[in-house]
Formats: C-alpha cells, structure tokens, sequence
C-alpha cells in the first residue's frame, strides 16, 4: 500500500502542510505510522479523508460536522441539505441586504428602510389593514367593494429586487400619510352618500372603465402632438371627454359633473395600484399621473 509523507499528502490534497497537520493533530486525518526518523506518513485511505475534509470545509461545513460525516453519524447527504438551506436561507439575507443599501443609497434614509424591509409578511399587511381600517370605517360602503379592496395582499418578495423595495417603501409611506387618508376617507363618505341615494357603486362598472380609458386615452394623444393645454384645442378636448363622462354618470356637463369627477380624482389612489403590482410582479398597471396632469391643466 501506498504511503505518503505529509508534504506529498498536501500536494495531492491541494492543501499547506500546516493545514494537512492541523487535521490530522484534529484526529481527522489518521496517521498511517511513522518513518524511522520519526515523521508522520499516510496512506490511500488518509488521503480520501483529507479530500473529503477540504471539500466539506469548502463548503462550509464546520468541524464538528465534519467529524461526525467521517465517524459515519450522519450522511453526506443529509449534511448537504442542511447546509444548502442555510445557504438558501444566507443568500436571502444577502439579496434583501443588497436591496436596502440600493435603495437607501438612491434616497439616504437608512433606518426607516431598513425597518421597513424587515417586516414580516403579516407586519406588512397589518399596514395596510389599519389603513383601511380608518378610511373605511363607519362608512356604509359597497360590500363588493370594500371585500375587494381589502382582500389584496402585499406579496413582496423574500428576495426582492431594489425597485420591488422602493416600491414597498413608497407605498407603505403613501398610506401612512395623513393627507391621503383624509383623501381616501372623504372619497369613501362620498362613496356612502350616493349608494343611499341608490346609486350602484360597486367598482365602477364596465361603462366607468371605458369612459376613464376613453378620457386617459384622449390625454395622451393630446401629449403626444403637444397640444397646449390652454389652447382651444385643448378645450375641445375637454368637451370630449366632459361629454363621455355626462352620458356615463347621467349627470349634464357642469359644475355637478366636475364636482362629480374631482370627487373621486385623487392621482394617488392610482398610484397605490401602481406600487402595488410592481411590489406583487403583477403586469404593470399604466401610470397615467402625465394624463391627469395635462387634463387638469386643461380643465382649469
């Protein structure tokens, strides 16, 4: 059988000689005998030992560990997995890690960042069940549309990406923001008021959707061909979309139709739904903050 000294055993093993002695000194690593001056020699079966070693230890297997695989205590395999998950379970860390200093190095805010990024799912939607808590309560609301706006979770990742957490932030401020509430709340008290007057209010409907299509679409052609919005253009625009909202809501063009219509106009409740899919990877939901503006501008 073959024997090596301890020199030639680190070659084969790619090690230093001091570490092939610190094995073995460990009793991981078994001597062979020794020579008759006295050094230390190992044989085949202290080589596949030490190869085993190294690759355990380069893989981050601690000693401990390392010891019981080679007194046959616990399989290779079942090291394997539990360092695996570990390893899962680091990257995880290592990636949210990432996450918060790309965000925090675009804004410079580190601890409510870092706070907020380390919520727990249901932290996270507790955030958002207070929100609705205060705007919709007491109000009597469209049970549809209460279910509805309530059953949507944040599902932000274990692992998300830098936009995925800015996103979060973003909205996690936006609902904690006092103006938006009392927005959202006032929204809601009017949403009250014109289902007692018998008023279906319960989403909108397909016709809402299309007008609201219909006048954001409008919008954006009038951007795209640089339309002044104080020009007379831009006023026959208006009509327009002023007209399709008249035959939607049955309310005649005027000061109760754009009541009507500011009523519910709040951008940042489109924003929410924005952040929200970018958060939960859902297709993204068109951001139509430049359409809104222009046709504010115009309507003014």
């Amino acid at each position: 059988m073959a024997h090596y000294s301890i020199g030639e055993l680190a070659r084969l093993a790619g090690l230093s000689t001091r570490t092939v002695r610190f094995y073995s000194d460990a009793g991981l690593v078994p001597l062979a005998g020794r020579t008759s001056g006295g050094f230390r020699t190992y044989d085949v079966d202290g080589l596949a030992r030490l190869k085993l070693v190294r690759t355990l230890r380069d893989l981050g297997v601690d000693l401990p560990t390392t010891r019981r695989v080679l007194a046959r205590e616990v399989s290779v395999a079942e090291v394997a997995r539990a360092h695996a998950e570990a390893v899962d379970a680091q990257m995880r860390t290592l990636r949210l890690r990432r996450a918060v200093l790309r965000v925090v190095a675009r804004h410079g805010e580190v601890e409510m960042v870092h706070e907020l990024a380390r919520l727990s799912e249901e932290e996270r939607q507790a955030i958002l069940d207070d929100f609705f808590d205060e705007v919709f309560g007491g109000f009597d609301l469209d049970p549809g549309f209460s279910q509805t706006m309530r059953s949507v979770r944040v599902e932000l990742p274990d692992d998300p990406s830098a936009e995925q957490l800015e996103a979060w932030i973003e909205l996690a401020n936006l609902v904690r923001d006092p103006d938006f509430r009392e927005s959202i709340k006032t929204m809601s008290r009017r949403h009250a008021e014109l289902r007692a007057a018998g008023e279906d209010m319960s989403g909108g409907g397909q016709a809402q959707r299309a007008a609201f299509e219909f006048a954001m679409g409008k919008a954006r052609e009038a951007l795209d061909a640089g339309v002044d919005p104080a020009s007379e253009r831009a006023a026959t625009v208006v009509s327009e979309i002023d007209r399709r909202w008249s035959e939607t809501l049955g309310l005649p063009v005027g000061p109760e139709l754009a009541a009507r219509l500011a009523e519910f106009g709040d951008p940042r409740a489109e924003r929410y739904w924005v952040l929200l899919a970018r958060i939960n990877g859902w297709p993204p939901v068109p951001d139509t903050s430049a359409e809104r503006a222009w046709l504010a501008s115009a309507a003014r």
